[in-house]
């Protein structure tokens, strides 16, 4: 039993000893929530007498989900820093957003990241219309990990394989979807578009077979077709108005600029990604209803829902 004590004895002091007789300080913020600076890059968190901040682009952070297993990864450096401080008094964001931060509580110690990997995981954050099952992105939120970071320390550096920062959040702008009920075909020659416009807003269905979906004949039941690489639906947003004529150039004008594009994932028979025509006689012409069931749209990783049944609108022909 001597033998075993005067053995975990010397490791404790190996240990003791070893880089330099180096202390390993623990810094905990697991339970903080992550805040952000108002004006400028720096996002933190503040517990009583410390302070853990990263000041990172606003840029980093980008308005689409990661995929799974592909977090976006940042060399910690000049640019990305990472560091830790702490006070002899409680702080507060008042410490590290203003360009010049109070001057109490002073400053006793700090920790500046020399090297490491910032890793950023995001996923998109949805509200759900519980009526009619659809979705719409209101944010993301980011999931923030240090890798090998070694921060230098007035006793020495101290390495994290990894440090667990947390969850920062952001909100994005709803997507108007201001349109009415009443839609047009395109006056493009050869163009079997159906569209509807709002402002900068543009929502078109382009249809493979336009003379049988859109018969000038009284239905009974609904004309189908799948969302496909013939039968095409999006939704497009433009930096100013659009008009049919856009659309329409031999070459696509230089303004306004399309801002963000969401392509209908293609669909499933009987179960999703259905174009649904009902046509009535309206006069001496024709209405045709258009719904979509059960549509999603897709931008790069992030998705939303239009929902169980949504009205496309209505078109009317002679």
């Amino acid at each position: 039993m001597k033998r075993i004590l005067r053995i975990l004895s010397l490791l404790l002091f190996i240990t003791a000893c070893d880089d330099g007789n180096l202390t390993v300080d623990v810094i905990d913020f697991s339970e903080v929530a992550v805040q952000k600076c108002s004006d400028k890059d720096v996002i933190y968190k503040v517990k009583d007498a410390e302070l853990l901040f990263i000041e990172i682009p606003a840029s980093t952070f980008i308005n689409d989900a990661t995929v799974e297993g592909e977090p976006i990864e940042v060399t910690i450096n000049s640019t990305n820093k990472v560091t830790y401080r702490k006070y002899d008094g409680t702080v507060s964001s008042a410490n590290i957003c203003p360009t010049v931060p109070n001057a109490t509580p002073n400053l006793i110690e700090e920790w500046n990241a020399s090297s490491g990997t910032i890793q950023i995981t995001s996923a998109a954050i949805k509200s759900t219309n519980t009526v009619d099952n659809s979705t719409r992105i209101t944010g993301y939120t980011y999931n923030i990990v240090f890798k090998n970071i070694t921060f230098q320390k007035p006793t020495g550096p101290q390495v994290y394989e990894t440090f667990i920062f947390g969850n920062y959040a952001t909100t994005v702008s709803d997507l108007d979807f201001g349109f009415n009920e009443e839609v047009d075909k395109s006056t493009c020659i050869s163009d079997n578009r159906i569209f509807d416009f709002s402002g900068s807003e543009v929502f078109t269905l382009d249809v493979a077979d336009y003379a049988t979906l859109f018969a000038n004949e009284v239905t009974t039941t609904p004309r189908t077709a799948l969302i496909s690489s013939s039968n095409k639906l999006s939704y497009r947003l433009y930096s100013g108005i659009i008009t049919n004529d856009y659309f329409c150039a031999a070459t696509i004008p230089a303004t306004p600029t399309l801002t963000q594009q969401w392509n209908a994932i293609d669909g499933i028979e009987a179960t999703s990604g259905i174009i649904e025509v009902s046509t009535t006689t309206l006069g001496a012409g024709f209405q045709h209803t258009i719904r979509l069931k059960k549509v999603t749209l897709k931008k790069e990783n992030s998705d939303f829902s239009l929902g169980d049944d949504y009205l496309f609108g209505t078109l009317i022909t002679n």
